[in-house]
């Protein structure tokens, strides 16, 4: 008898239940993946009134007259008809972390691919590109500077990343990056200025480092179908390494009265919803700390955030709520070298959060003022990842993996079958509605 029976069948007890980018340069095993492909009303009847009015004539004979006016027809009520409501889906994924051994993973691909470009990112994440560039706003979370002189590329414990990175990210659909980390400062001033400019010529947006003082207080406003997004990020510290004294905005720092100055601003500007990327937390901590939680509350509690994304635990922690607001409190490692035997059980773990938004249209009882609108996040679906050391470093779609195996009739990967109950478990730990949590089973 076959030992796999069915991660769908098999995943009703869990969802029954309700359940800094340290790492490890040494090198995996190097098996080689296949190259990149692009992801493809009624008006209400009027009624016609009469009056009778009666006049006295003579008290002898006493006749009466009956004097009937014309009667009128009123103009039927205006109605107004509103516009479908809008909705997008919003991406995000979690911490990106160019250790050496990816970073040759991705020199590989290039040589393979013919050699014309010195790195080739795109190939690792063949399993869930079509699911980046199928949203309407993606945003990564990149956990490193980058350079364009490959001999200052380097690896853990001070990260320096290839910019050719910035162009495969948006080669796969992303459009936007947090950037405040940990890490940000590993190549001081020079780096951020460096990181800049990779992200500016490839075209893609970013929140969390400035190259001025006014740059920093200009808010980030993204679209998602008709809807205006805006995007801070900040992070808890940068381990240690200061900010110069010159340029204390360089890298925006996780203070909340700042934070909260930062979503007026946005809000301001013209942002519908605002969400907040924060690199916060404790690593290989698979719980938010108390921290977390208060900082969560006391910015979800004000108006201009809409939403919580974390990062920097390098394991999946819970999504929960505050109020009627999303707080995802950690989304693992998307893509890094990092494993149980250097880190902790589940840092190949990751997860793709999908955030599903849907205008109000100031209808009855939504809590909208009649003739205005507010964007609100109506669910979350979690698609688990996770990084196949073995296997060049490919991100792996863990359900949809599992599906292909049972469909082909095989067993499925033992340690994938574990890392999807593994994140389920965590995702669902704060054991929200299953209307407004979901994580995919399978392909779809």
């Amino acid at each position: 008898m076959r030992a796999w029976v069915g991660l769908a069948a098999v995943a009703g007890l869990v969802l029954a239940a309700g359940c800094g980018g340290g790492g490890d340069d040494s090198a995996g095993p190097t098996t080689s993946i296949p190259t990149w492909t692009a992801p493809t009303s009624v008006p209400d009847a009027t009624i016609a009134t009469a009056t009778t009015a009666t006049t006295a004539t003579t008290a002898a004979t006493a006749a009466t007259t009956t004097v009937v006016p014309t009667a009128t027809t009123s103009a039927p009520p205006t109605t107004t008809t509103l516009p479908p409501p809008r909705t997008a889906t919003l991406l995000f994924t979690g911490d990106l972390i160019p250790h050496a051994p990816v970073v040759r993973a991705a020199e590989r691909m290039a040589d393979e691919a013919g050699g014309a470009r010195a790195h080739d990112f795109r190939p690792l994440f063949a399993d869930v590109a079509d699911r980046i560039a199928g949203a309407d706003l993606a945003v990564c979370h990149l956990e490193s500077p980058l350079t364009d002189d490959r001999s200052a590329l380097s690896g853990y414990p001070r990260f320096n990343g290839p910019a050719g990175l910035a162009d495969d990210l948006v080669d796969l659909g992303y459009d936007a990056c947090s950037t405040a980390s940990n890490h940000s400062l590993d190549k001081g001033w020079l780096g951020v200025l460096a990181t800049l400019a990779a992200l500016d010529a490839a075209g893609l947006a970013q929140s969390g480092m400035a190259a001025s003082e006014e740059a920093a207080a200009e808010p980030l406003l993204l679209d998602a179908a008709g809807i205006t997004v805006g995007l801070v990020s900040a992070t808890f510290g940068t381990n240690g390494l200061p900010r110069p004294e010159a340029t204390p905005w360089i890298v925006t720092d996780l203070d909340v009265d700042e934070l909260l100055e930062h979503a007026r601003r946005a809000r301001a500007a013209g942002a519908e919803f605002v969400v907040l990327a924060l690199h916060w937390g404790v690593e290989y901590l698979t719980t938010p700390t108390a921290t977390q939680r208060d900082q969560a509350e006391s910015l979800l509690a004000d108006p201009d955030v809409d939403l919580i994304v974390g990062h920097h635990a390098h394991v999946v922690q819970p999504v929960g709520r505050v109020g009627e607001e999303f707080v995802a409190y950690g989304l693992g490692n998307f893509l890094s070298n990092q494993s149980a035997s250097c880190c902790a059980v589940g840092a190949q773990d990751g997860v793709i959060v999908e955030v599903v938004l849907e205008e109000l249209q100031g209808r009855a009882g939504d809590g909208t003022p009649e003739g205005e609108s507010r964007v609100v996040a109506r669910q979350v679906v979690a698609t688990p990842t996770r990084v196949d050391r073995a296997d060049g470093h490919r991100v792996v779609d863990v359900a949809a993996a599992v599906e292909a195996a049972v469909d082909a009739g095989e067993d499925p990967d033992a340690d994938l079958v574990a890392s999807w109950f593994r994140t389920a478990e965590r995702i669902l730990a704060e054991e929200l509605p299953a209307e407004v949590l979901e994580v995919r089973l399978g392909r779809d």
